[in-house]
């Protein structure tokens, strides 16, 4: 009743403007809120009213406090997480772009690898950072991670512009010897043969630089493209990897086991029954994504260049 005599008499349904009851907190409590959470940006709302109240001895809800950082444009968001480089990793790969950058059919050669694991369970982690839009590439805004192991199940795989690998199936550690033993000589080189002219990539994994390794790649004549340390970004397999984990990790229905993870008979009979979708399942349909990441590649040499990379 009382909305409809509102609109009868004023001709409006929502309230008068400075209605209802008045901000706890000033324009200038707020600015200093601000300072607060952009001093410390993993802060938890709960952490921030805390703080709050020592410094100023008046009690501020968590749901205030979240309220009046929207208001000023500064949204708890997920931090960008990155590998740790040295002075000398960035160096080296600000060398390695400024060579490669005007590389362009190039690229089509260059045959891409990599080991990636795809864990049975997806999560994003429970830490938050504040920040403005555009602020995700701040240092303070990024939070550094090294990698662990969880349940999941361990790949080698390689893509080339018009052509991909076989799936390969890591199972344990992976060193030298084995790398040889189940990736090299079954796969990787005849890969390679079967593309004249491919220059092979590979990261500076131990296994991946080990003398015998060298002394392979010499004895089978193979050519190996430089690689900066910790360049997961400039490789475009490690883009093709991250939309397999994100169609993984869209897939509602859930797998019990890493075997189920890799079964190869899903990639038959996704499409056609309700299933989860496999790894090899999601590696034999990557072709636009492959193609893409590669065209990419020396756009991410400029990225690398103007300093505005992931990592």
């Amino acid at each position: 009743m009382r909305v409809w005599k509102q609109w009868t008499d004023e001709c409006r349904t929502t309230r008068k403007s400075g209605s209802g009851p008045r901000n706890v907190t000033s324009a200038r409590d707020d600015r200093h809120l601000v300072r607060m959470a952009r001093t410390d940006r993993t802060a938890s709302s709960r952490q921030l009213a805390a703080l709050w109240s020592i410094a100023t001895g008046v009690s501020l809800c968590a749901s205030s406090i979240r309220r009046r950082l929207l208001q000023c444009g500064l949204r708890a968001r997920t931090p960008l997480y990155r590998i740790p480089l040295t002075h000398d990793h960035r160096r080296l790969r600000l060398q390695w772009a400024n060579q490669h950058r005007d590389w362009r059919a190039d690229w089509q050669h260059v045959v891409f690898s990599d080991e990636s694991r795809f864990n049975l369970w997806y999560h994003d982690g429970r830490i938050r950072v504040r920040r403005y839009a555009g602020e995700r590439h701040l240092p303070e805004c990024i939070i550094e991670r090294h990698s662990g192991r969880t349940p999941g199940v361990m790949v080698w795989g390689a893509i080339a512009y018009h052509r991909r690998s076989q799936l390969l199936r890591i199972v344990g550690n992976l060193n030298s010897n084995r790398y040889i033993r189940e990736v090299l000589q079954p796969e990787a080189v005849p890969f390679l043969q079967s593309l004249p002219g491919a220059v092979f990539q590979q990261d500076n994994a131990r296994p991946h630089t080990a003398r015998i390794v060298k002394s392979f790649f010499a004895a089978q004549q193979v050519q190996l493209l430089p690689w900066p340390a910790c360049s997961p970004d400039m490789s475009p397999i490690e883009h093709v990897w991250d939309v397999i984990g994100r169609r993984l990790a869209r897939d509602p229905r859930s797998v019990a086991s890493a075997d189920e993870l890799w079964d190869s008979n899903l990639a038959l009979s996704t499409r056609q029954l309700a299933l989860p979708v496999s790894v090899p399942a999601a590696w034999e349909n990557i072709l636009t994504e492959r193609k893409m990441a590669i065209d990419n590649a020396a756009y991410r040499c400029q990225l690398n260049i103007a300093i505005n990379t992931r990592f």
